[in-house]
């Protein structure tokens, strides 16, 4: 699928030509471990690194910049995956074949180099001013999803299970350790980025790959790194049988929030990843789902009631929106629903539909650049040749008899409900 150049130890490009897109589409990313202390630092940087540069001062100034590369994109920003913490640059640009005589390509190559390479320092230090304003944005990020009921419950329920883990670190730290930022520690996060990070460089669109990488090389003087650890979280730690926790809390709301976390030994790296892709699918994952007929439409007990599996951290996640006086008798329907898939009571039509959408899902991400880059990089980690095909035929191989052997490795380690008053008003 993508064309593998290691340019430096630890600095690997992976190109992609296609006549599938009129753009060309960049992302790079630096890889380090998931600390609080460096969420908050890279946040805030991955900000002040997209708001101006030792060439465009201000805003202002790059966006005239980008507007007059027709519209050329450039955003960073930063996502966790297992106990590794991403920062990324996206950048998308026109490709020249469709435009007269410009060379927005070459241009949008030499402003990538002036963002990563020439941040906007003055006597050395990011500008103190800038650097309040972006702790100020990355604070109200935080805020804002504490102000989510849903986000909110969903992050207490993983600190009440896992404390001073990554599984319960934002990818943004906390407001604790962003307001703890200064510039000492954004100027050494970026060295740390540069010089000691693993960097993953992507490019698609209908392009040269040769020449490309050539000039990508000279441009992005990355030195050679350390190939540490990835950081990869490991399920296998988790196979003890656990206790059943159960945590209360109010606030001024209507809805519930009802969450509960189930764990599994089957993680990302697990043989049976694929086939508890398809279990989850079935149990909640969509909208013929077991949870979504019987807690929502069937018994009308929940606004919502979905599935998530969180894989790189070997949890499987329930989320209901509830009245908090259901919440008993929708924890048991949920756990009626588990027990059936335990059961084998398994139809080929729930089979057969969560495959499709599953299938679905994975060739809709493809007709994107952006989403061939996002699986790729994942799916990378378990196989440098993946292709969409390797799922398809993965999730085609899964049986009955698989969906039930998945079901029977969950438990349920924690319920979380997250009630209100009743003379509060709405969200």
């Amino acid at each position: 699928m993508f064309t593998k150049n290691e340019i430096q130890q630890g600095v690997t490009l992976y190109t992609r030509k296609s006549e599938q897109f009129k753009t060309v589409s960049f992302s790079l990313k630096w890889k380090t471990a998931l600390t609080e202390k460096a969420a908050a630092e890279r946040s805030v940087l991955a900000n002040i690194l997209e708001d101006s540069n030792g060439k465009y001062r201000t805003q202002n100034e790059l966006r005239k910049k980008l507007d007059d590369l027709y519209g050329t994109v450039l955003y960073m920003d930063v996502a966790k995956r297992g106990e590794n913490h991403l920062m990324t640059l996206n950048v998308d640009c026109v490709n020249d074949e469709y435009l007269n005589g410009s060379n927005v390509l070459a241009e949008t190559l030499e402003l990538i180099h002036t963002v990563i390479f020439q941040p906007n320092l003055k006597d050395g230090q990011f500008d103190p001013s800038i650097v309040q304003r972006e702790k100020r944005s990355v604070t109200e990020r935080i805020r804002s999803q504490y102000d989510n009921k849903t986000s909110y419950a969903q992050k207490r329920m993983l600190e009440s299970i896992r404390p001073n883990s990554a599984v319960s670190t934002s990818a943004d730290g906390s407001l604790e350790a962003v307001q703890a930022v200064d510039g000492a520690a954004l100027l050494e996060a970026y060295r740390s980025m540069l010089e000691e990070d693993l960097i993953d460089i992507y490019v698609v669109g209908d392009i040269d790959e040769s020449m490309l990488v050539e000039k990508l090389k000279a441009l992005l003087p990355f030195g050679a790194r350390e190939k540490r650890k990835q950081y990869a979280f490991k399920t296998d730690q988790h196979h003890e049988s656990v206790t059943e926790q159960r945590v209360e809390e109010q606030q001024e709301m209507k809805q519930g929030k009802l969450h509960l976390a189930f764990r599994t030994p089957v993680g990302f790296y697990h043989e049976d990843y694929m086939k508890m892709q398809v279990m989850n699918g079935i149990f909640g994952g969509f909208a013929h789902s077991k949870l979504f007929m019987n807690v929502r439409e069937k018994e009308s007990m929940a606004y919502y009631a979905s599935s998530s599996y969180a894989s790189h951290y070997g949890l499987l996640y329930v989320m209901a929106g509830i009245d908090a006086e259901l919440a008993d008798k929708a924890v048991s329907l949920i756990k009626e629903q588990l027990k059936a898939l335990q059961n084998g009571e398994i139809t080929d039509l729930e089979m057969e539909q969560t495959k499709a959408l599953l299938n679905n899902s994975i060739t809709s991400t493809f007709d994107s650049a952006r989403g061939q880059i996002e699986v790729f990089d994942q799916y990378k980690e378990l196989d440098e040749h993946f292709n969409a095909d390797m799922l398809k035929k993965g999730w085609a191989a899964v049986t009955k008899e698989d969906i039930q052997k998945m079901a029977t490795t969950m438990q349920l380690e924690i319920v979380y409900l997250l009630s209100g008053k009743e003379t509060a008003t709405d969200e």
